[in-house]
Protein backbone atom coordinates (compact mmCIF):
# COMPACT_ATOMS: atom_id res chain seq x y z
CA UNK A 1 0.00 0.00 0.00
CA UNK A 2 1.10 2.95 -1.14
CA UNK A 3 2.19 6.25 1.44
CA UNK A 4 -0.95 8.28 -0.08
CA UNK A 5 -2.88 5.42 0.23
CA UNK A 6 -2.13 5.02 3.79
CA UNK A 7 -3.01 8.13 4.87
CA UNK A 8 -6.63 7.98 3.24
CA UNK A 9 -7.37 5.54 4.87
CA UNK A 10 -5.96 6.44 8.40
CA UNK A 11 -7.34 9.92 8.48
CA UNK A 12 -10.96 8.01 7.12
CA UNK A 13 -10.59 6.19 10.14
CA UNK A 14 -10.40 9.39 12.09
CA UNK A 15 -13.00 11.10 11.00
CA UNK A 16 -15.30 8.08 10.90
CA UNK A 17 -14.44 7.75 14.73
CA UNK A 18 -15.25 11.34 15.16
CA UNK A 19 -18.98 11.57 13.27
CA UNK A 20 -19.73 8.55 15.82
CA UNK A 21 -18.45 10.39 18.47
CA UNK A 22 -20.82 14.04 17.33
CA UNK A 23 -23.76 11.43 16.56
CA UNK A 24 -23.35 9.98 19.92
CA UNK A 25 -23.10 13.45 22.12
CA UNK A 26 -26.19 14.73 19.63
CA UNK A 27 -28.59 11.07 19.89
CA UNK A 28 -27.44 10.56 23.81
CA UNK A 29 -26.49 13.90 25.24
CA UNK A 30 -25.78 13.19 29.02
CA UNK A 31 -28.02 13.36 31.46
CA UNK A 32 -28.43 16.05 34.26
CA UNK A 33 -27.15 13.98 37.16
CA UNK A 34 -24.37 12.63 34.56
CA UNK A 35 -20.72 13.99 34.69
CA UNK A 36 -17.78 13.56 31.44
CA UNK A 37 -15.81 10.69 31.59
CA UNK A 38 -12.74 11.02 32.35
CA UNK A 39 -11.34 7.63 32.79
CA UNK A 40 -12.07 7.50 29.34
CA UNK A 41 -9.39 10.27 27.99
CA UNK A 42 -7.09 8.68 30.47
CA UNK A 43 -7.60 5.39 29.10
CA UNK A 44 -6.91 6.57 25.58
CA UNK A 45 -4.18 8.98 26.40
CA UNK A 46 -2.33 5.24 27.83
CA UNK A 47 -3.30 3.44 24.56
CA UNK A 48 -1.80 6.54 22.36
CA UNK A 49 1.62 6.32 24.36
CA UNK A 50 1.46 1.96 24.19
CA UNK A 51 1.01 2.23 20.79
CA UNK A 52 3.80 4.88 19.79
CA UNK A 53 5.99 3.14 22.12
CA UNK A 54 5.69 -0.32 19.54
CA UNK A 55 6.24 1.88 16.74
CA UNK A 56 9.11 3.75 18.09
CA UNK A 57 10.44 -0.05 19.19
CA UNK A 58 10.17 -1.54 15.58
CA UNK A 59 11.65 1.82 13.92
CA UNK A 60 14.78 1.27 16.42
CA UNK A 61 15.01 -2.75 15.19
CA UNK A 62 15.09 -1.85 11.80
CA UNK A 63 17.48 0.73 11.54
CA UNK A 64 19.83 -0.78 13.79
CA UNK A 65 19.24 -4.43 11.57
CA UNK A 66 20.20 -2.46 8.90
CA UNK A 67 23.20 -0.36 10.14
CA UNK A 68 24.28 -3.79 11.99
CA UNK A 69 24.14 -6.07 8.24
CA UNK A 70 25.89 -2.72 6.61
CA UNK A 71 28.78 -3.48 9.11
CA UNK A 72 28.93 -6.95 8.57
CA UNK A 73 29.08 -6.78 4.77
CA UNK A 74 31.85 -4.10 5.14
CA UNK A 75 33.97 -6.57 7.29
CA UNK A 76 33.40 -9.20 5.40
CA UNK A 77 34.30 -8.04 1.81
CA UNK A 78 37.27 -6.06 3.56
CA UNK A 79 38.80 -9.51 4.90
CA UNK A 80 38.14 -11.73 2.09
CA UNK A 81 40.05 -8.93 -0.29
CA UNK A 82 42.34 -8.88 2.29
CA UNK A 83 42.83 -13.06 1.87
CA UNK A 84 42.88 -12.23 -1.76
CA UNK A 85 45.87 -9.79 -1.21
CA UNK A 86 48.02 -12.62 1.15
CA UNK A 87 47.21 -15.59 -1.56
CA UNK A 88 49.35 -14.03 -4.18
CA UNK A 89 52.48 -14.59 -2.75
CA UNK A 90 51.06 -18.33 -3.83
CA UNK A 91 50.60 -17.47 -7.18
CA UNK A 92 53.29 -17.62 -10.10
CA UNK A 93 55.93 -14.83 -9.76
CA UNK A 94 54.20 -13.12 -13.06
CA UNK A 95 50.74 -12.97 -11.32
CA UNK A 96 51.37 -11.56 -7.45
CA UNK A 97 52.09 -8.34 -8.33
CA UNK A 98 49.30 -7.82 -10.67
CA UNK A 99 47.07 -8.88 -7.96
CA UNK A 100 48.23 -7.04 -5.47
CA UNK A 101 48.22 -3.64 -6.81
CA UNK A 102 44.53 -5.02 -7.99
CA UNK A 103 43.42 -5.25 -4.45
CA UNK A 104 45.15 -2.08 -3.24
CA UNK A 105 42.52 -0.23 -6.38
CA UNK A 106 39.32 -2.07 -5.37
CA UNK A 107 40.17 -0.99 -2.11
CA UNK A 108 41.21 2.64 -2.22
CA UNK A 109 38.50 2.66 -4.65
CA UNK A 110 35.73 1.57 -1.98
CA UNK A 111 36.86 4.19 0.59
CA UNK A 112 37.56 7.17 -1.52
CA UNK A 113 35.11 7.13 -3.99
CA UNK A 114 31.97 5.51 -3.03
CA UNK A 115 32.05 5.38 0.62
CA UNK A 116 31.05 9.92 0.16
CA UNK A 117 28.39 8.42 -2.23
CA UNK A 118 27.11 5.88 -0.10
CA UNK A 119 27.60 8.61 3.03
CA UNK A 120 25.15 10.87 0.63
CA UNK A 121 22.55 8.35 -0.06
CA UNK A 122 23.43 8.51 -3.53
CA UNK A 123 23.81 5.05 -6.75
CA UNK A 124 27.14 3.91 -6.84
CA UNK A 125 28.46 3.36 -10.03
CA UNK A 126 29.58 0.29 -11.49
CA UNK A 127 33.40 1.32 -12.00
CA UNK A 128 34.35 -1.08 -8.28
CA UNK A 129 32.37 -4.16 -10.42
CA UNK A 130 34.88 -3.69 -13.16
CA UNK A 131 37.55 -3.45 -10.55
CA UNK A 132 36.17 -6.61 -9.30
CA UNK A 133 36.21 -8.81 -12.81
CA UNK A 134 39.90 -6.93 -13.14
CA UNK A 135 40.81 -8.79 -9.54
CA UNK A 136 39.21 -11.96 -10.93
CA UNK A 137 41.42 -12.12 -14.28
CA UNK A 138 44.48 -10.73 -12.24
CA UNK A 139 44.12 -14.39 -10.00
CA UNK A 140 43.82 -16.65 -12.74
CA UNK A 141 46.69 -18.74 -13.55
CA UNK A 142 47.54 -20.64 -17.27
CA UNK A 143 47.39 -24.42 -17.22
CA UNK A 144 51.01 -25.04 -16.83
CA UNK A 145 51.20 -23.23 -13.32
CA UNK A 146 51.89 -26.05 -10.61
CA UNK A 147 49.61 -27.82 -9.16
CA UNK A 148 49.65 -25.97 -5.84
CA UNK A 149 49.56 -22.39 -7.87
CA UNK A 150 46.49 -23.59 -9.17
CA UNK A 151 44.80 -24.88 -6.11
CA UNK A 152 46.01 -21.14 -4.80
CA UNK A 153 43.85 -19.33 -7.71
CA UNK A 154 40.90 -21.37 -6.64
CA UNK A 155 41.17 -19.98 -3.64
CA UNK A 156 41.37 -16.22 -4.92
CA UNK A 157 38.63 -16.96 -6.81
CA UNK A 158 36.27 -18.45 -3.80
CA UNK A 159 37.51 -15.21 -1.79
CA UNK A 160 36.73 -13.15 -4.67
CA UNK A 161 32.78 -14.51 -4.67
CA UNK A 162 33.15 -13.53 -0.86
CA UNK A 163 33.80 -9.99 -1.97
CA UNK A 164 30.76 -10.34 -4.63
CA UNK A 165 28.14 -11.21 -2.07
CA UNK A 166 29.64 -8.37 0.38
CA UNK A 167 29.60 -6.19 -2.04
CA UNK A 168 26.05 -7.03 -3.00
CA UNK A 169 24.99 -6.76 0.00
CA UNK A 170 26.50 -3.41 1.43
CA UNK A 171 25.23 -1.87 -2.02
CA UNK A 172 21.62 -3.38 -1.10
CA UNK A 173 22.26 -1.52 2.38
CA UNK A 174 22.88 1.84 1.34
CA UNK A 175 19.80 1.57 -0.80
CA UNK A 176 18.25 0.72 2.50
CA UNK A 177 14.94 3.37 3.84
CA UNK A 178 13.12 3.43 6.89
CA UNK A 179 9.52 2.81 5.05
CA UNK A 180 7.59 6.35 4.52
CA UNK A 181 4.65 4.49 6.79
CA UNK A 182 6.78 3.90 9.71
CA UNK A 183 8.33 7.79 9.42
CA UNK A 184 4.12 8.99 9.51
CA UNK A 185 3.50 7.02 12.12
CA UNK A 186 6.62 8.26 13.99
CA UNK A 187 6.15 11.93 13.27
CA UNK A 188 2.32 11.71 13.62
CA UNK A 189 2.38 9.55 17.12
CA UNK A 190 4.70 11.51 18.71
CA UNK A 191 2.64 14.75 18.00
CA UNK A 192 -0.38 13.02 19.21
CA UNK A 193 1.87 11.95 22.63
CA UNK A 194 2.47 15.29 23.81
CA UNK A 195 -0.78 16.65 22.73
CA UNK A 196 -2.80 14.32 24.79
CA UNK A 197 -0.02 15.27 27.59
CA UNK A 198 -1.31 18.84 26.89
CA UNK A 199 -5.21 18.28 26.95
CA UNK A 200 -5.04 15.61 29.63
CA UNK A 201 -1.86 16.38 32.31
CA UNK A 202 -1.26 16.45 35.37
CA UNK A 203 -2.67 19.27 37.66
CA UNK A 204 -0.33 21.02 38.90
CA UNK A 205 1.70 23.03 36.32
CA UNK A 206 5.04 22.45 37.71
CA UNK A 207 4.86 18.77 37.72
CA UNK A 208 3.12 19.23 34.35
CA UNK A 209 6.07 21.24 32.64
CA UNK A 210 8.79 18.92 33.73
CA UNK A 211 6.96 16.04 32.44
CA UNK A 212 6.22 17.30 29.04
CA UNK A 213 9.71 18.57 28.69
CA UNK A 214 11.10 15.44 29.61
CA UNK A 215 8.99 13.72 26.98
CA UNK A 216 9.60 15.89 24.23
CA UNK A 217 12.97 15.53 24.64
CA UNK A 218 12.91 12.17 24.86
CA UNK A 219 11.26 12.12 21.74
CA UNK A 220 12.47 14.17 19.57
CA UNK A 221 16.02 12.50 20.85
CA UNK A 222 14.69 8.76 19.54
CA UNK A 223 13.48 11.07 16.57
CA UNK A 224 16.99 12.16 15.71
CA UNK A 225 18.66 8.76 16.34
CA UNK A 226 16.68 7.01 13.88
CA UNK A 227 17.52 9.31 11.36
CA UNK A 228 20.86 8.62 11.90
CA UNK A 229 20.60 5.12 11.90
CA UNK A 230 18.34 5.01 8.86
CA UNK A 231 21.84 6.42 7.39
CA UNK A 232 23.95 2.81 7.61
CA UNK A 233 26.74 4.94 5.78
CA UNK A 234 26.55 7.92 7.77
CA UNK A 235 29.34 10.23 9.35
CA UNK A 236 28.01 10.22 12.81
CA UNK A 237 26.28 6.13 13.61
CA UNK A 238 27.30 4.69 10.21
CA UNK A 239 29.42 1.71 9.23
CA UNK A 240 33.29 3.38 8.73
CA UNK A 241 35.83 2.01 5.83
CA UNK A 242 37.97 0.57 9.10
CA UNK A 243 38.34 -2.52 8.17
CA UNK A 244 39.57 -1.59 4.40
CA UNK A 245 41.66 1.11 5.82
CA UNK A 246 43.16 -1.56 8.20
CA UNK A 247 44.12 -4.08 5.60
CA UNK A 248 45.06 -1.56 3.20
CA UNK A 249 46.34 1.34 5.31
Amino acid sequence: MALFETLVVVFGVALVAALAVVAKTKLFPLGADEEPREDVAEYIAMMVSVLYAVVLGLCLVSVWDTRSEAAENVQAEASALHQTYLLADALPADRRQPLRDAARTYASHVVDVEWPVMAAREPIDPVGWRLLERLRQAGEVSDAAKVPQQIAAQEVLAQLGYVDDARRGREAAAQERLSPVLWTGLLIGGALTLAFMFLFGIRRSTTHVVMVMGLSGFIAFTVLLIHQLDAPFGEMLGATPDPFTRYFG
